[in-house]
């Protein structure tokens, strides 16, 4: 186990995860288990199989509720900052969305929920962790009839096709939420908002916990034959099988959703013609790219050879002329061979010139193939 380093941040859950074995290392300021004793590619594989618990306790989690109360002065002022549109949005449910800078490009992607339980105009977001220090002051800043707080919690995802059997032991009620529906289940007689998402592409769980229950909370699932413990380094390659793109990685501030195949997180109201068009940061470019085309798109790239292509790798033409990057890149635990996304102009894809490209690793050009994502199916509870 690797030695901390005191200016990094810790999670609650530090003492749980270095009596199991935990290697750690640094991840968006905060000292991080990344695998335990089996191994990223045990841990990656059991995920599919069985169920995992993945620490992510560092992630930002933010409570949103109007100063005067009302809930349409929440709903106005989440408009004007983020591409969303409550007209068409239940209470308890899930959203993913995009803080936008004044170019289009994407400072965070963030998880909302509208409403708690019915407890009154509330809207709960999870940020990334690197960027939950400037997403707060961010969305103060657009928001200023908000009042915007940090929750002082752990955050935990049970991950895998036995996580509904694993929770249900606990509390009966997950098992009749499907994905990205939220709810307030009683763990232990603990509440902890919980909802039915994740970032592996398996069915599970986003569960919020409190720190003072959190431990016991844990060792209870964790004594699920079922369930084991999973770091960081699984949850990467996990999310990468499922096509699922990563802040700091695959999107930055430099990209833009048409960019990057999320053009399904800006809602047709909020689109050129639409109720609601515009009115959020960076909506000139953004509306225009999505009627026009972008330059450069997002795409999914395997490899048969038996070498690991890794972000950053060059992609090149027939001509040796550089049309691209990878952005993220494993050997894939699941499917055996090399996955990629990757970044590339768009002139090149189709026809002939898709065909010929290659990725640059250690001076060798490596044929890759574009495929449809995800590389793994998703398999939500719908």
């Amino acid at each position: 186990m690797n030695e901390p380093n005191r200016s990094l941040r810790e999670i609650p859950l530090q003492p749980l995860h270095e009596a199991r074995g935990a290697r750690f290392g640094a991840f968006a300021g905060f000292r991080m288990p990344i695998q335990y004793p089996d191994g990223l590619r045990a841990e990656h594989l059991h995920t599919r199989t069985a169920a995992s618990l993945f620490d992510v306790s560092h992630m930002g989690q933010f409570r949103v509720r109007a100063r005067d109360g009302r809930r349409e002065t929440l709903h106005a002022q989440l408009e004007a900052a983020l591409p969303l549109d409550f007209a068409d949005w239940p209470d308890g449910q899930q959203r993913y969305s995009l803080l936008l800078n004044d170019a289009g490009g994407i400072d965070d992607d963030l998880m909302l929920v509208h409403a708690v339980d019915g407890e009154g105009a509330e809207v709960r977001i999870v940020a990334n962790a690197g960027n939950r220090d400037a997403d707060l002051a961010r969305l103060r800043a657009l928001c200023p009839a908000l009042a915007i707080d940090e929750i002082d919690a752990a955050l935990v995802a049970l991950q895998g096709p036995q996580a509904e059997a694993a929770l249900s032991s606990l509390d009966r009620d997950c098992a009749s939420m499907r994905f990205l529906q939220a709810r307030t289940l009683e763990l232990l007689g603990a509440r902890c908002f919980t909802t039915r998402s994740g970032y592996t592409g398996e069915d599970g769980f986003e569960i919020s916990l409190p720190p003072d229950r959190a431990r016991e909370i844990v060792e209870r699932l964790l004594a699920d034959p079922r369930v084991r413990l999973a770091g960081l380094g699984a949850r990467d390659t996990l999310r990468l099988e499922a096509g699922l793109p990563l802040h700091g990685n695959d999107i930055d501030a430099r990209t833009t959703p048409a960019e990057s195949g999320l053009a399904f997180a800006i809602p047709k109201s909020r689109r050129t013609g639409g109720a609601k068009a515009g009115g959020f940061p960076g909506a000139r470019v953004v509306l225009q790219q999505l009627a026009d085309g972008a330059p450069r798109r997002l795409v999914g790239l395997v490899s048969h050879e038996p070498v690991p292509i890794r972000a950053h790798a060059p992609i090149v033409d027939d001509a040796g002329r550089t049309v691209g990057e990878v952005t993220s890149g494993t050997v894939s635990p699941t499917l055996g061979h090399p996955v990629m996304l990757a970044r590339l102009d768009s002139d090149v894809l189709g026809g002939d010139a898709e065909a010929a490209l290659r990725a640059l690793v250690r001076e060798r050009r490596l044929p890759v193939q574009r495929v449809a994502l995800p590389f793994v199916p998703k398999r939500y509870r719908r």
